[in-house]
């Protein structure tokens, strides 16, 4: 069954999980501007394709000796209302010096398990699409793993599977470089996707790991998308016809993996304006475009940051300057990656901020239904059609 006939089944989805979806109908029109009611919103499923629990304000990012996240981190999260979220793990730079790439991407993924096993009153590791709804009935945040570039296999497809064991559902094939299976957004975007590539594509398909196509180059997404057996994820990017950065994505990537019945997140990053100083307002236009070229079934968001509000908004900027000229001396940084940008989005960021989204959505005249899909139905039914 593929995506398309799968979201017919939306409500069987949502009885699984005890979400409501009488808030309006799958025909409502766009026209409506009722407002998403703290209690309508509580009772959504929440997803952010890729966050990252930290504490933006505090030198440690709130993380304790002990693994124990901070009461502030604690209870920024909780108070997001956020149900599950992407956690970005392992070594996603091309070179960590004297280091094997392997052996620190165990390193790094153990501590994530450490982190999430020390906070099990409010975590749960997924493993399978049936952690997702166990987490839901405890009240707890489901957090998945995922790398951002699978130069971590080496030539070693077996990895793949040894990495899935490990907790990792989802894989990216490229950062901004070229690796062994392709060429990424910072490379020429003719590089095409490599025959381990290929081979790599088949064996993440074969152990129902979820495909991440985020920062890869054009050929490679086409590719990509082309030679996959099942749906792909654009987890974390915008719409090049609104910003002309080659991290973000074309119409015609975006079609082709929406008729592919993946699923398209837009960040909140400075990428989505063409002067890389982006509000809410320019969020809201890139999910619009993207609703307008995939349909709303295949649109949703990944963050690509935290959950904690801001404190000291110059003492921010100051640390992501730095953090910037780190990734722009180390080569990892992006074309539009400057200094000055704020990797968040300073007029809804924090707690609060996928609840603000919600009534920004609302404000523009977008029914319930169709922002409930986008804040996280819409990754529900993929997360259930690829892992369950």
């Amino acid at each position: 069954m593929n995506r398309r006939s799968f979201l017919t089944n939306t409500a069987l989805a949502s009885a699984a999980l005890g979400l409501n979806l009488t808030s309006g109908g799958l025909l409502a029109s766009t026209n409506e501007k009722r407002m998403i009611s703290r209690e309508q919103y509580k009772k959504w499923f929440v997803f952010d394709g890729l966050g990252v629990l930290y504490d933006i304000n505090d030198p440690t990012g709130g993380i304790q000796d002990n693994w124990r996240m901070t009461d502030r981190l604690r209870n920024d999260l909780l108070a997001s209302g956020l149900s599950c979220y992407r956690q970005t793990t392992g070594a996603p730079f091309p070179a960590y010096p004297g280091d094997d790439v392997f052996e620190t991407s165990v390193s790094i993924l153990s501590q994530h398990h450490k982190l999430i096993d020390a906070n099990s009153d409010v975590l749960t590791l997924v493993r399978n699409f049936d952690d997702i709804i166990k987490a839901r009935k405890e009240n707890k945040v489901a957090v998945t793993l995922g790398f951002q570039n699978s130069h971590v296999i080496g030539s070693n497809l077996d990895h793949i599977e040894t990495f899935k064991h490990l907790g990792i559902l989802t894989m990216q094939l490229t950062y901004n470089g070229q690796n062994q299976i392709g060429g990424g957004a910072n490379v020429s975007p003719r590089l095409p996707l490599t025959e381990f590539g290929h081979e790599a594509v088949e064996k993440m398909n074969e152990q129902n790991v979820l495909i991440d196509l985020s920062h890869s180059g054009v050929r490679i997404c086409l590719e990509a998308i082309k030679a996959s057996k099942a749906p792909i994820t654009i987890s974390h990017s915008g719409c090049r016809a609104l910003a002309d950065f080659p991290r973000n994505k074309t119409d015609k990537e975006l079609r082709r993996m929406a008729d592919k019945g993946g699923l398209f997140g837009v960040y909140f990053m400075p990428f989505l304006a063409p002067d890389s100083k982006a509000t809410s307002e320019h969020l809201v236009a890139h999910i619009e475009h993207a609703i307008n070229v995939c349909g709303e079934d295949h649109v949703s968001i990944g963050t690509d940051g935290g959950y904690t509000g801001i404190d000291d908004m110059q003492k921010v900027r100051a640390s992501t300057d730095k953090m910037t000229q780190h990734r722009i001396d180390n080569g990892a940084a992006a074309a539009g990656e400057k200094i000055g940008n704020l990797n968040f989005m300073p007029d809804i960021v924090g707690p609060e901020q996928f609840y603000l989204l919600a009534n920004k959505l609302a404000e523009r005249g977008h029914n319930s239904t169709r922002i409930e899909k986008v804040l996280g139905l819409n990754a529900y039914n993929l997360m259930r059609e690829v892992w369950g």
